[in-house]
This record gives C-alpha cells, sequence and structure tokens, in this order.
C-alpha cells in the first residue's frame, strides 16, 4: 500500500525547485515512487528564501512498512535534501 509524506523544505531562493526533487527521489530509490511539488511560496517575510513543500509517495514492493520505517525514509529525504539543496524542513 502506498504511503504519502508531505514536507516542507525553505531553501535559498536561487534554489531550483528542480533540484530538491530530485534530491528527495534519489534519498531511498527503492521506495520513493513519487515527488510531486505542491506549493511553492515566496515573499518578503522570506528575506531571499522560499518554501517548497513536496509530497513523496512511497511504494513499498515487498511488505507494508511500519510507522518507524517510514520515519526512517522521511528522515532520509530531509538529510539528502538539505545536502543537496542546504534548505531545511519547515517547522
Amino acid at each position: 500500500m502506498a504511503v504519502r509524506r508531505d514536507f516542507a523544505f525553505l531553501v535559498d531562493a536561487s534554489v531550483e525547485a528542480q533540484a530538491l526533487l530530485r534530491a528527495a527521489k534519489g534519498a531511498e530509490k527503492a521506495l520513493v515512487s513519487d515527488v510531486r511539488i505542491f506549493d511553492v511560496f515566496e515573499g518578503e517575510a522570506l528575506k531571499g528564501a522560499k518554501s517548497i513543500a513536496i509530497e513523496v509517495t512511497l511504494q513499498p514492493r515487498e511488505k507494508t512498512l511500519t510507522e518507524k520505517e517510514i520515519e526512517a525514509v522521511g528522515e532520509r529525504i530531509v538529510a539528502q535534501v538539505t545536502k543537496a539543496t542546504g534548505g531545511t524542513l519547515r517547522g
């Protein structure tokens, strides 16, 4: 059964959304079946940054994922996006 998780990252305004998508997809290639952007916000309050929100679909092929496994994949996605874009997870 597919599982969807949303993440919102604060990145520099110069970061292209495609870089964020590639990083999220590459974090766990065996499980991440889709990543899509559902919101981009740029405004004066962010001072040279923008918020990009993504929805990640995990599609396990062998077994249903436990919540702990889903959280671990989420942590890898955040780490990979941070490494690739310098972005930080918005709380």
